[in-house]
């Protein structure tokens, strides 16, 4: 067999599996995609209810407590990287435990550098182990980069708004810091944006505060309940339909 009908027919079952292959949405992200379903819930718990799930598979890997920084730190990439195939959508949405200066503290364990740059600080934990911590920029661009390399795509989400507001009334926006941040290395990368934070902000603002954190907030002011994770889910999908993703050919009408 000559090498061009070798190249052809593994081309012809390269096709024919992609052809097959059921695709996978991965999630990563923190609290506000994935927790305890208890008192609080994330949106990336309740996108099935608005997707058609025979025809595409959901798989919420994010985890409560992590950045950038953390979720790659803790093997949580490198487990999920191993199970990415070609024609799957990689969901990230990160920003909400980002913001501490990067140490070998307690508190700074999550932080990262602030913006898109590619700098990097090396941290020294002792015992001959050492970490170089990057920005958050470089580490979504990293995220975006490695699934591409699998044929995998991606889809950046700014994080969702907490229930806090300016005194005009206003809910505080994330478009100066990790919202900016995530939506410039989505235009580098040249992957779809989704500006989550917005599209909420916008739902809390017809609403008022005190509708909000009486329906959403049982607890804190990041933490949503059932109702305001649906909502949040809701805004994802709002995204795609708005950006025309071809994942919106797996919507339902829930």
């Amino acid at each position: 067999m000559t090498k061009n009908v070798i190249l052809l027919v593994a081309g012809i079952l390269l096709l024919a599996f992609d052809l097959q292959h059921k695709p996978t949405i991965y999630i990563i992200g923190d609290s506000t995609v994935r927790n305890s379903n208890k008192e609080y819930w994330g949106w990336g718990t309740l996108l099935p209810e608005f997707l058609d799930t025979t025809a595409v598979a959901i798989a919420n890997h994010a985890m409560a407590g992590r950045s950038t920084r953390t979720f790659r730190k803790e093997g949580r990439w490198d487990r999920l990287d191993s199970l990415l195939k070609p024609g799957d959508y990689l969901f990230i949405q990160f920003g909400h435990n980002e913001g501490s200066k990067p140490d070998t503290t307690k508190q700074g364990y999550r932080g990262v550098l602030r913006g898109i740059g590619k700098d990097s600080v090396l941290l020294d934990w002792g015992n001959g182990k050492s970490e170089v911590v990057y920005s958050y920029g470089e580490n979504l661009r990293r995220f975006v980069r490695e699934a591409k390399e699998k044929r995998v795509n991606p889809v950046i989400f700014s994080m969702i708004p907490r229930n806090q507001w300016d005194e005009d009334g206003h809910v505080k926006r994330a478009n100066h810091d990790f919202g900016l941040w995530a939506r410039q290395i989505a235009a580098e990368e040249g992957v779809p944006f989704v500006d989550l934070n917005e599209i909420t902000a916008l739902k809390y603002e017809k609403l008022g505060p005190d509708t909000v954190k009486k329906r959403y907030f049982p607890g804190d002011h990041t933490h949503t309940n059932y109702e305001g994770a649906k909502e949040n889910a809701a805004s994802v999908v709002a995204g795609l339909q708005e950006l025309q993703h071809p994942l919106i050919k797996f919507m339902t009408s829930r």
